[in-house]
């Protein structure tokens, strides 16, 4: 088995981007998730199945300077604090964020149509709904393929790591829960399934609807009331893994 594809991004809930590599902290995915859209009113984290257009929108967080398209235009600068903080409940848990300034708050509430403010989190992974790693098979995306009858675009369930499983059967991801898988110089924990929503069924590039990738998981993958691709996973030892890097599964 070998990492086929890498994914994250910085402003949660934008385009899904692909890394040739992702360093692996104790709390997860350096960078991923460092920012996230706030709606005041409601004091809450914006959700990308509540708000697909945030997918068309590519963003980047290098040297201290994000960029994030917007609306066919590219918007750069370093976010500068105000000082600002907001705290709420994100799915069960307390988490707070802090308010930044620049050009990003302005246009998307234009996109979306309602004011938001652009927050960064106060500690990683405050704004992340499961683990901090998620983790996709290609033998569990080939048997969705065979499914519904046409190519999975994998950036569809926005995981962190794509693992090439294709001589294993679908689905074995299941069978490593509590185990531990060794890839690049770090090691992670299989944790459980991940209980998926609609987003599946939006164009990771454009936001628009379409697809039936839900309905059709449902048909096989529905345990109790949660619908489960993939699996959860968190850091047990740190290091840096790259596209193409060997995975093994250490023993029980």
């Amino acid at each position: 088995m070998r990492i086929q594809r890498i994914g994250f991004t910085p402003l949660k809930g934008t385009s899904h981007a692909e890394h040739a590599s992702v360093d692996l902290a104790a709390h997860g995915p350096v960078g991923d998730r460092e920012f996230a859209l706030v709606d005041r009113s409601h004091r809450r984290v914006l959700r990308t199945v509540e708000n697909p257009r945030l997918l068309a929108c590519p963003a980047t967080w290098a040297g201290g300077v994000l960029s994030v398209g917007v609306s066919g235009r590219t918007l750069s600068g370093t976010p500068r604090p105000t000082g600002e903080t907001l705290e709420f409940d994100y799915w069960g848990r307390s988490a707070a964020v802090e308010v930044v300034d620049g050009p990003w708050a302005g246009a998307f509430s234009d996109l979306l149509g309602r004011p938001v403010a652009l927050t960064r989190v106060a500690q990683p992974g405050e704004v992340v709904y499961g683990a901090s790693i998620s983790v996709v098979t290609t033998s569990s995306l080939r048997l969705l393929a065979e499914t519904v009858a046409h190519a999975v675009d994998a950036a569809r369930f926005r995981s962190t790591l794509v693992i090439d499983t294709d001589e294993l059967e679908p689905h074995v991801e299941d069978s490593w829960e509590g185990r531990e898988l060794r890839m690049g110089s770090a090691i992670i924990r299989i944790q459980g399934a991940i209980d998926r929503c609609a987003v599946i069924d939006a164009d990771p590039a454009t936001g628009a609807p379409g697809s039936r990738l839900l309905r059709a998981l449902a048909g096989y993958r529905l345990r109790d009331t949660s619908i489960d691709f993939g699996a959860y996973a968190e850091v047990v030892t740190p290091g840096v893994v790259s596209r193409g890097d060997l995975v093994t599964v250490e023993p029980a």
